[in-house]
């Protein structure tokens, strides 16, 4: 009997520019992304699709992301394709009362969550899923058993041995959203490359998410056993470089052959703009025009990029003069990004009255005045370095588009 299977993860809907002119255009970029790999399901009549965690950008989605998701989701429902999926870290942020979005679309049949039990000594059970409450933690498909463990912080590695001793099946497959920190690009929720290797005894196929770039694991003798496809769709600044895609499985006589199918992510371009030794802003703007428009110019994509532009060197003038709205204008004269955003790291060179040279950067300028804006109110003396911080972080998030309201304020400390 042969077996295939799309196993895909770190999909995150709802994932956006808030406040941007493309916001609503790159909210729909991470649907469309889905909506490829449904086509690719049903067009080579795949027996599943495994969603390793992420399916969504934050645990707490608007309306709008749930009524797509569904939609997207349909044709595989309709199909009888089951969807089966685990929490990512991402999924959790804002649960509460163990409720989550995933729980809901999995109770209306969408797709199969499966989450582990926990016994009161810490151990590990999966029972199997029912399909009325749309829970439970082990899902059988012809003869292949598939284990859901989900997204478990720091302490992944540590329970490796309690998630072995609770399978007791053969042909065992298992859903896991974990990192391995010899491949993985982000720096939380990983364990080390030794501590996944008793996975390879008990199951055939590891199916991993987390971190958004693909690698393959393998067991000191040389065989492959766990695989993370990475992101589908380029999710943040840094991701640029990564192949992008997801892997069609086949499982025949209990061989499991993974091919890695590239998907169509938005174009995204980071990139230096070199303005050392710029006597004025003028310089500056016409040499980082000349830069910009070359680095673009190869974008054959059709699609408007997403592009990081970070000024870097040492200039005549104040940092300041080259801002956000100045820049904008002069890129708007031969490109229109989706999505822009800028890092000034220029350096101010002065001439003191003694000779000495004296550098300052734009942000230790911005802390400079926030810090003189701050110590003028006489209850906030004291304080300066901890609220001009606070002032830096917000400004930070809101510019990046990428957190909620709520979230800016909790930021906030009781007495401000």
């Amino acid at each position: 009997m042969t077996i295939r299977f799309i196993h895909t993860a770190d999909i995150h809907l709802g994932k956006t520019y808030r406040n941007s002119p493309g916001e609503a255009e790159r909210f729909e970029d991470f649907f469309l992304c889905l909506s490829g790999i449904v086509k690719d399901a049903l067009n080579e009549k795949a027996d599943f699709v495994l969603i390793c965690g992420d399916l969504f950008h934050e645990g707490q989605i608007l309306p709008r992301t749930f009524a797509r998701t569904i939609e997207t989701l349909q044709p595989l429902k309709e199909a009888g394709i089951p969807c089966i999926a685990i929490e990512g870290n991402h999924d959790w942020i804002h649960r509460r009362n163990n409720i989550s979005w995933m729980a809901a679309l999995s109770e209306m049949g969408y797709i199969r969550l499966l989450r582990p039990g926990r016994t009161e000594d810490g151990g590990y059970f999966f029972d199997p899923f029912d399909e009325e409450t749309g829970m439970g933690g082990h899902i059988r498909i012809d003869d292949l058993n598939i284990y859901g463990l989900g997204y478990i912080g720091a302490q992944a590695g540590s329970n490796i041995e309690r998630v072995c001793n609770a399978v007791n099946t053969e042909n065992n497959l298992l859903l896991f959203h974990v990192g391995i920190w010899k491949y993985s690009p982000v720096d939380i929720g990983n364990m080390k490359l030794e501590e996944a290797y008793p996975l390879a005894d008990k199951f055939a196929y590891v199916a991993l998410g987390h971190g958004h770039k693909p690698y393959v694991i393998e067991t000191p003798d040389g065989r492959p056993f766990a695989y993370n496809p990475g992101a589908p769709e380029r999710v943040n600044f840094g991701e640029e470089k990564h192949d992008k895609g997801y892997y069609f499985v086949t499982v025949k006589d209990g061989v499991f052959s993974p091919e890695f199918r590239s998907t169509n992510p938005r174009p995204m371009l980071v990139e230096v703009i070199d303005l050392d030794g710029a006597k004025d802003a003028e310089e500056a703007l016409l040499r980082f025009k000349e830069q910009v428009k070359e680095k673009v110019a190869g974008i054959s994509d059709e699609r408007a990029p997403l592009l990081e532009l970070r000024l870097n060197g040492k200039v005549a003038f104040h940092p300041f003069e080259l801002g956000r709205e100045r820049l904008t204008v002069a890129l708007e004269e031969f490109s229109s990004p989706l999505h822009l955003e800028i890092k000034n790291r220029l350096s101010l060179v002065a001439q003191t009255a003694g000779g000495e040279v004296v550098k300052k950067s734009l942000a230790e300028i911005e802390t400079d005045v926030l810090h003189e804006l701050i110590g003028v109110h006489s209850e906030y003396q004291g304080r300066e370095d901890e609220l001009a911080g606070l002032c830096i972080s917000i400004r930070d998030l809101v510019l990046k588009g990428d957190v909620e309201d709520d979230e800016l304020l909790g930021l906030l400390p009781d007495k401000v």
